[in-house]
């Protein structure tokens, strides 16, 4: 016999379906449900005004409190909320303090600007406007802005500041992360000497840092207008450093797939059913709640389950928003060059890549690909870079511009088929060059000249060697409106060599931060029978993959190319540390945003 239903609960009919019960007191009930549910938000509402605002108490006019003041004055309300915000986030701001004193010294010691191959190309943009073939031209937009001012310490001023609000993105970002992780999280950003130097380079990789790490900051919203604003970043981003192309990819398909299962803010339970508010209990999903229809949102399963979807609005605004700007720069880039693409080196430096393993006995290729093989055992060859910029490469030795698209196109072809014949030597390679970011040490690699640049100098770096450097350093002088170089002050240069002979983020620790939060979720596994659709740390992490691999996998490894990798890597450790793996794990179970006075029917 099916046992009665108590009053107010649906009763089991057959094959399962369940029925509410005849009850002409039904509306009422519903109603009243949600005049409590309404209660319990209200008083959501006053805890969090209580815990986060904490108003001043109102004076009377007439009161002898000591400092009281008149109802219209607000100074030291103001001025108490400004000491509360202060002292809760006080480790922060010491530590941004002290990157901000390093970025100070930093200027004082390296005037104007640290100088880098790659720098003088970027400013013949500046005064040539048109796409490089090299390197697309968003840097070089950055310089512009910066032009009236005439001064390259405004620019290395600017990025230091970059810098900073890179760091203020990912404590910002971390917020639901306990303050002490997410404190820990920008560390690597405000005091790695070699993020310091970086910013003191004539290079792009910091306004890269800075665009990919604002997109992936706002990652948690469902607004369509914040989504087109990632879009525009990532385009920018892309229209910097071409790496962010694979970016633009990977976050629309996380805008598409994040809907899949539950929403990722609703919690998990301990029992692995997912918990929706209800009042006076918590109701696990599989039981009908105790008034009201099902809450499956129009389509779903028997017990309130979602059905699994994909939504392709808001990844659709992301990609219009991207490819806008993209496409409008691929047009300028085909009238210019008459050649589709951002850049006409993918397939030169894909080769280049290649050669670290091509065996041409192995690859047989036909007779306009043999001249581009190299007799030498892959062991004794140079770094991939030299066949792009030595003087006797054999792509450098073909008629015409190394990067004609003649001679892209046959680059290209020997790239493929050399991966195609040797696919395993392929992946052994890339898996080496990938390894390079996670050594303790930090040996010279490719070559002394180019390790050289990632120093602070003791000595004032020579003029460019070779001629479209040349060519840059003349307009260089037309944008300083004087002599270029780099003047060198001591003591602050001093300290400054002493620092970064100290500090910086060793590899194997790296390696750590990217494995803290896979395990983190395998922690939370053990707790739950299923994850939360859309885990937070599941975009930067990947996203700081994604920008370890490319240049392993297309180019070559280079240190300045690990640094953009940092800062999203700390973000999603911070973000897997969240309050609900410390409660699990036995730890704070105050660690949450709002407090502990919440009530526990309510989740938000």
């Amino acid at each position: 016999m099916r046992p009665e239903a108590r009053d107010g609960e649906p009763t089991r009919t057959g094959r399962g379906r369940r029925r509410l019960p005849r009850d002409p007191h039904r509306l009422p009930a519903r109603l009243l449900s949600r005049v409590e549910r309404l209660a319990d938000l209200a008083h959501v509402l006053k805890t969090i005004r209580a815990r986060v605002l904490k108003p001043a108490t109102r004076h009377t006019p007439d009161s002898t409190t000591p400092g009281s003041t008149t109802p219209g004055s607000t100074a030291p309300h103001s001025t108490a909320l400004r000491r509360q915000w202060v002292r809760r986030h006080r480790w922060f701001l010491a530590v941004l303090a002290v990157g901000t004193v390093l970025r100070t010294l930093a200027m004082l010691g390296y005037r104007p600007a640290l100088w880098f191959p790659d720098s003088y190309t970027y400013i013949v943009t500046v005064f040539k406007p048109r796409p490089d073939l090299v390197r697309p031209a968003g840097y070089s937009m950055f310089l512009k802005l910066l032009e009236p001012l005439h001064a390259f310490g405004a620019v290395t001023a600017a990025q230091h500041l970059l810098g900073l609000a890179t760091a203020i993105l990912i404590y910002r970002a971390a917020r639901r992360a306990p303050r002490w992780a997410a404190t820990l999280a920008t560390v690597p950003v405000l005091l790695d000497a070699y993020q310091i130097e970086l910013e003191h380079l004539l290079v792009s990789d910091t306004l890269f840092t800075f665009l990919v790490v604002a997109a992936v900051a706002l990652c948690a919203t469902r607004r369509t207008a914040t989504i087109a604003a990632i879009g525009l970043l990532l385009a920018a981003a892309t229209l910097t450093r071409t790496v962010g192309q694979p970016l633009i990819v990977l976050l629309a398909a996380w805008f598409a797939l994040r809907h899949r299962l539950s929403p990722a803010d609703e919690p998990i339970g301990p029992a692995g059913g997912s918990f929706r508010p209800t009042v006076g209990r918590r109701t696990p999903v599989g039981r009908e709640e105790p008034v009201g229809r099902r809450r499956s949102g129009g389509r779903g399963r028997p017990g309130g389950r979602r059905v699994p979807v994909v939504r392709f609005g808001p990844a659709a605004v992301l990609l219009a928003a991207a490819l806008v700007p993209i496409v409008a720069y691929g047009a300028w880039f085909y009238v210019t060059y008459q050649r589709v693409g951002l850049v006409g080196a993918n397939g030169v430096f894909l080769y280049a890549r290649t050669m670290s393993f091509a065996d041409c006995a192995r690859m047989d290729p036909p007779p306009d690909l043999k001249v581009l093989c190299d007799p030498r055992p892959p062991e004794r060859r140079p770094p991939s870079q030299e066949y792009i910029w030595a003087k006797d490469a054999p792509l450098v030795l073909r008629p015409g511009i190394t990067f004609s698209k003649e001679n892209d196109d046959l680059a290209a072809r020997f790239a493929m088929l050399a991966i195609t014949t040797q696919p395993l030597d392929y992946a052994a390679s890339v898996l080496e060059e990938l390894g390079r970011s996670f050594t303790w040490g930090r040996p010279i690699y490719p070559d002394a000249e180019i390790y050289g640049y990632y120093q602070f100098p003791a000595a004032p770096p020579g003029p460019p060697g070779r001629y479209p450097a040349q060519v840059g350093a003349e307009y260089a002088k037309l944008y300083e409106q004087g002599a270029i170089g780099t003047e060198i002050v001591e003591p602050f240069a001093g300290w400054m060599r002493a620092y970064q002979s100290m500090v910086r983020l060793p590899g194997p620790v790296l390696l750590g931060i990217l494995l803290v939060p896979p395990v983190a979720a395998l922690a939370r596994r053990r707790h739950a029978s299923r994850l939360a659709a859309g885990p937070a740390w599941l975009v930067p992490w990947s996203v700081a993959v994604v920008l370890l691999i490319t240049p392993a996998a297309a180019a070559e490894f280079d240190y300045r190319y690990v640094l953009p990798a940092v800062p999203l890597a700390c973000l999603a450790a911070a973000q897997s540390l969240g309050p609900g793996l410390l409660r699990q794990s036995g730890g704070d179970p105050r660690a949450k945003e709002f407090g502990d006075d919440i009530p526990p029917n309510v989740q938000l």
